[in-house]
């Protein structure tokens, strides 16, 4: 059975890469605008990932670019960055970013966009909404065929994602990432910069044995048919440390969602059977007398059910690691007050599972226990 816990992410400081527009003649009868030359995608700040992905989506931004010129032109666009892969651009050194274009007019008129390899060559491919690749420009295009105009406007969309190795430091960073539009018949480009902020981690749990919990090879004797079968508890450290004294509390997510036999605010499904059936439940318990941190005495539990709003009062009595329901430690016994702020916290999780009667199951095959759970580090 695996316990999966949440690792909190921060972003490495990355390359910038920077161009040159080209260079063409001016027209002074031309206007080429975007409507935000900085597209910011905010702060990123504990975060916190739920899955093992490999890159994390930053989000989206909207842009829209106007090109207007006196006399009709060739209307062809490019954009000027380094890319990252056929469809994506760089976006520092461990990121990247994809600009879809849309709702293209034309003089007024809706038209399509062709995406183009070089100025003047026919379109490789025509959409009313397609990706920005990398390498080519855009163009608008009626009945199949690139054409002129005074007047362009279109849509952009750009997307960026980070890759999970980019996020391994401690300090906080700022990404930027610049590029060029560039409309080479008129003259004109329009710098656009895109920017990221990241601040560090401030707390990181860790599970002994890799979060894993082998409960071997049970046999039909050893289980009930009738009732459930309670297994021997296991027990695993969990140590959370943060970079200041902080206050937080620990909540669970199922990740077996809709597999445990009770539906409950502490139980946790173990899967399903090779024929549907479920196999049963897990629940995590933790007892304050296990638990340190930092130079206190002795700390007890702390519960809310109500999202830290209020705070039941401090308790030496064991608990269980709910789904929400927020679990905490103080340093008062009977306090009210909520937890306390800790630094370092070292605790003993002890993980009971319960199987179903055999006569519910399928026991024409080997059943392997399927839980799994993350541990979410909540800051109050």
């Amino acid at each position: 059975m695996n316990l999966l816990h949440f690792l909190l992410l921060t972003l490495a400081l990355l390359a910038l890469s920077g161009f040159t527009p080209v260079a063409s003649a001016s027209m002074d009868d031309c206007q080429f605008n975007l409507s935000q030359p900085v597209l910011d995608y905010g702060l990123m700040n504990r975060a916190i990932r739920p899955d093992a992905a490999p890159e994390r989506n930053l989000g989206e931004r909207q842009l829209s670019l106007t090109l207007s010129c006196a006399q009709p032109i060739d209307m062809s666009l490019f954009y000027r960055a380094m890319a990252a892969t056929a469809e994506r651009f760089h976006f520092a050194e461990r990121g990247s970013y994809q600009m879809r274009i849309r709702d293209a007019v034309l003089d007024g008129q809706s038209v399509e966009i062709g995406l183009i390899a070089g100025v003047g060559q026919p379109p490789a491919e025509m959409a009313s909404s397609l990706i920005w690749r990398p390498e080519h420009g855009i163009v608008p295009v009626q009945a199949g065929v690139a054409v002129q105009g005074r007047s362009f406007s279109a849509q952009l969309q750009l997307t960026a994602w980070a890759q999970e190795q980019g996020m391994q430091v401690r300090d906080a960073v700022t990404w930027e990432a610049f590029g060029v539009f560039d409309a080479v018949a008129a003259g004109r480009t329009r710098e656009a910069t895109l920017r990221a902020r990241f601040a560090p981690a401030a707390c990181e749990p860790v599970l002994s044995n890799g979060g894993v919990v082998d409960f071997g090879t049970l046999s039909k004797k050893d289980l009930h048919a009738d009732q459930d079968t309670r297994l021997p508890p296991k027990s695993l450290t969990l140590r959370v440390g943060c970079d200041a004294p902080t206050s937080f509390a620990l909540i669970m997510h199922d990740n077996r969602s809709g597999s445990a036999m009770l539906d409950s605010e502490i139980d946790y499904g173990l899967g399903k059977d090779g024929s549907g059936n479920r196999i049963g439940r897990f629940s995590l318990h933790v007892d304050p007398a296990d638990a340190n941190a930092d130079g206190f005495a002795r700390l007890y539990q702390t519960h809310s059910s109500i999202a830290g709003t209020a705070w039941n009062t401090g308790s030496a009595n064991p608990i269980a690691i709910g789904k929400s329901r927020y679990l905490a430690f103080t340093d008062n016994d009977g306090s009210s007050a909520g937890p306390v702020l800790i630094q370092n916290l070292s605790t003993t999780v002890t993980v009971d599972a319960v199987i179903a009667p055999t006569h519910s199951l399928d026991v024409s095959r080997a059943i392997e226990l399927d839980g799994a759970g993350t541990i979410e580090i909540i800051y109050l």
